[in-house]
């Protein structure tokens, strides 16, 4: 029977018997289909189909994070060339239609019989990850992360669904084992920037590392930040880390799970959400501190280039067991392979498979397979092979705006569509006809328990009574499944696998414990809940701190288009992007606008303040833009009438800094977070005429 009957013992020697044969997998299906049951509405599946519906939406944030994020490296890249005017015209277009939003009647889906094709192809690269995984080793630098959106978010988007995490552990196996297999140098292993190490970092950069590092590390880094004056510098000096020598295990799986996961939230907390603005001067070094302990304790530390370090030599030797345990511990990861083959089974099954993906993946995976075929599949039997050449060349990338998203279907050509997944199984484990009747016979119980009030709230489970009650009520699908395992009962009498002068106790035991394990789980589902809300807002923050930037730059590249072509001389200002450009009316001086300290401190904008508590509900900041793209910070004491301090501020400036990722900026009195001031400057002055 299933797992979860070990809760208690039991001396009936066909309980053990059955226990020992092949029906485990067969069982282990029934058992699943009882967590997943969409037909029962119950507090489970109710909880269940939140717990889905989030997880869902998770996925699909995380996708649009993976594309912002992109577009906001590829502008960081582009917006120095305008700042420093190295950007010709046609290059400017070229950066604003990379910004086009899509449209979602632009453009055409490829033909039927075409999508038909990439439903097939693409349903081999899902249920063979081997291709993937060498694709993934054969593209370069500058074409991984196209392919990684697609892989990564797409065809295993679903981020929290067992199928699809298992065999995306299959395709890292696959190619893990072929880059060690490979590598001159063990030490560079997983260090270098490489296609694969690209591909391990933004695995980590999915939902579930997201929630791995909110609930590791939020509550520790916002608690020392809250220390905003304590220093515990240990000495300035400038570090240079030598070439890695260690070969060990752990210091190869330290280095990246610390050097590319953990330390860049540890060191940058707010570029991860994991705390509101730019933590102040003291704590910030401190978290570097923390970090260059941490890679010492996953490697072996040297200190011959940093002596200051050394100090903390005697908490890193009296730790050195504790994280090689942890290290090793992640390595351990259980055999998925069982599960695996039983959720490939199932999928076959269904008939809703499905992945949602633009048209600029689609032809994009399939240009990189055409360019690789000879390496993927020499042989010219080979289904992929085959597909590739069906679908002849791949189609050019589409313009932005007409990079539709679709909802493709995905299935085998090769692979007949499993219609009972029960004999299916039956045949390949050697399970009897009486096994499967005794199991659909319980799954069936525990549905009826799930779906009638109190029906087990009596111990033992009176199974006839039950039967009854479902067979005489006035459900019609009660009605009909209580007649049904009524008459699959009578059966099991007959073939002597029950005994009715026991009440069945070999059953009643088993859907107990079925019981049990789906009570449990309830609780596991709505603690897994409440900590995915958690996540979830997280990365809607930061989808929402990348958009603003993204429209930072809109408006500035649109200013400097229409400077560029009015002729005007001076700085450019933040307008508003989108629409029609205008003649540009002669602008009079926009503010100023006050806020209070009390206000730029909540919203993150102050960083470090030095104004003394007791004269902070006195000050008050008034911002001006004399011209466009030209600002005016004025610090002032109320009943003064001259600004204790003013600042000239140009967008060309504010925008370098952020490039440069030079984060503050220095008023004397206060200390601002830039960011957030383009952010602001973005929201006062780019009114939509």
């Amino acid at each position: 029977m299933s797992s979860f009957t070990d809760s208690g013992p039991s001396s009936d020697p066909r309980r053990l018997t059955n226990r020992n044969t092949n029906r485990y997998s067969v069982n282990q299906l029934y058992s699943m289909a009882a967590e997943n049951d969409t037909d029962i509405e119950d507090d489970l599946s109710r909880a269940q189909k939140r717990l889905r519906d989030l997880k869902a939406r998770i996925s699909a944030q995380s996708k649009k994070n993976f594309v912002l994020e992109r577009d906001v490296r590829y502008l960081d890249s582009r917006i120095a060339l305008l700042i420093q005017n190295r950007m010709a015209l046609d290059e400017q277009n070229e950066v604003q239609q990379h910004l086009e939003e899509i449209e979602p009647n632009e453009g055409a889906f490829p033909p039927e019989r075409r999508l038909t094709q990439y439903s097939n192809l693409f349903f081999l690269l899902q249920s063979e990850p081997r291709h993937i995984a060498s694709l993934c080793r054969l593209v370069s630098l500058s074409e991984i992360d196209t392919l990684l959106q697609t892989v990564m978010f797409t065809l295993y988007g679903n981020q929290y669904e067992s199928r699809e995490e298992h065999l995306l552990l299959t395709m890292f196996q696959s190619v893990l084992s072929a880059q060690f297999e490979t590598a001159t140098e063990f030490g560079s292993l997983l260090r270098a920037n490489t296609p694969v190490s690209r591909m391990m970092t933004t695995y980590t950069r999915r939902g579930p590392g997201q929630s791995y590092l909110k609930s590791v590390l939020s509550d520790r880094i916002n608690g020392l930040i809250e220390h905003r004056d304590l220093n515990l510098e240990i000495n300035p000096l400038k570090r240079k880390y030598p070439d890695a020598t260690d070969y060990a295990i752990c210091s190869l799986i330290g280095g990246f799970f610390f050097l590319r996961f953990v330390n860049p939230a540890v060191v940058t907390p707010q570029a991860f959400m994991l705390v509101d603005g730019v933590p102040a001067k003291h704590p910030r070094r401190t978290l570097t501190l923390i970090a260059k302990m941490l890679q010492n304790l996953a490697n072996k530390p040297s200190y011959a280039k940093e002596q200051y370090m050394s100090s903390l030599n005697p908490f890193v030797e009296n730790n050195k067991a504790r994280i090689n345990l942890f290290l090793n511990n992640l390595c351990e990861v259980g055999d998925f392979y069982d599960t695996l083959e039983m959720d490939q089974y199932m999928a076959l099954s269904k008939k809703d498979l499905m992945i949602h993906i633009t048209l600029n993946e689609l032809y994009n995976t399939h240009s990189l397979i055409t360019q690789h075929i000879s390496v993927l599949a020499p042989n010219d039997k080979q289904h992929l092979r085959i597909l590739i050449e069906e679908l002849g060349p791949a189609p050019a990338q589409v313009p932005r705006k007409e990079n539709r998203t679709l909802d493709l279907a995905l299935f085998s050509r090769w692979e007949t569509p499993i219609q009972d997944i029960t004999t299916a199984l039956m045949a390949e484990n050697n399970v009897t006809q009486n096994e499967i009747l005794y199991m659909e016979t319980k799954s069936i119980f525990v549905q009826l328990i799930r779906s009638i009030p109190h029906a087990a709230d009596k111990r033992p489970i009176n199974l006839s009574g039950i039967a009854e009650k479902a067979a005489t009520s006035r459900d019609a699908t009660l009605v009909r499944k209580g007649i049904k395992v009524k008459e699959m009962l009578r059966e099991l009498e007959e073939l002597k696998v029950v005994d009715p002068k026991d009440d069945y106790k070999l059953m009643q035991e088993e859907v107990a414990a079925e019981l049990a394990h789906l009570g449990n789980m309830r609780e596991k589902v709505l603690q897994e809940t409440r900590s995915l809300e958690a996540v979830y807002k997280t990365i809607c923050d930061h989808n929402n701190y990348l958009r603003g930037q993204l429209e930072q730059y809109k408006a500035y590249l649109q200013n400097v288009r229409f400077a560029a072509d009015k002729g005007a001389a001076g700085g450019v200002g933040v307008l508003a992007y989108g629409g029609k450009e205008r003649r540009q009316p002669k602008t009079a001086p926009q503010g100023p606008v006050r806020y209070t300290h009390a206000q730029l401190e909540k919203e993150g904008i102050i960083v470090e303040s030095n104004v003394p508590d007791n004269r902070r509900p006195n000050i008050y900041f008034n911002i001006s833009s004399p011209t466009p793209g030209t600002f005016i910070i004025a610090l002032h004491y109320k009943g003064r009438e001259k600004a204790i301090l003013e600042m000239d501020l140009k967008i060309d400036d504010l925008l370098e800094k952020q490039k440069d990722n030079k984060h503050l900026l220095d008023l004397e009195y206060v200390q601002l977070n830039v960011p957030k001031v383009l952010a602001l400057l973005n929201k006062i002055f780019s009114k939509k005429k």
